[in-house]
């Protein structure tokens, strides 16, 4: 019951969201040259790799360490500014859903440095518990 809930709303929410997955992805094209969508590995509980995709809000160059170890505010595009702030970089992570990778609600994926902390977390997902 909740894979068919997880695709009829990934389906739904591409469709209905495709207006603002694609001004987004032409935005971004528009003001960094590179792929629109970022693709990242995370680890599942079985500390398998899957890509988790999100709307690009950085700059190409932006060294891959965690944003919490630099300014990553050198980095961030004016559009990304605005997407992280409404969550729209979030929105690709539907494919996730519907390939069956994450799950609509539950917990969030872990960065793979995060793993060693979360490895009892069980199926991703796009929203967290506590924000249901």
């Amino acid at each position: 019951m909740k894979r068919l809930f997880d695709v009829v709303s990934s389906i739904y929410g591409l469709v209905v969201l495709s207006p603002i997955l694609l001004i987004t992805a032409l935005l971004i094209k528009m003001e960094s040259p590179g792929p629109a969508i970022f693709k990242q590995k995370r680890p599942t509980i079985n500390n398998e790799l899957f890509n988790i995709y999100k709307f690009r809000s950085m700059k190409i160059d932006t060294p891959n360490v965690a944003t919490d170890l630099m300014d990553s505010t050198a980095y961030i595009t004016k559009t990304g500014k605005v997407i992280r702030k409404t969550s729209i970089d979030e929105l690709p992570q539907l494919l996730n859903v519907l390939k069956g990778e994450m799950s609509i609600v539950g917990p969030r994926p872990a960065l793979y440095n995060q793993y060693e902390l979360l490895k009892n977390v069980q199926k991703r997902t796009c929203i967290r518990l506590d924000q249901v």
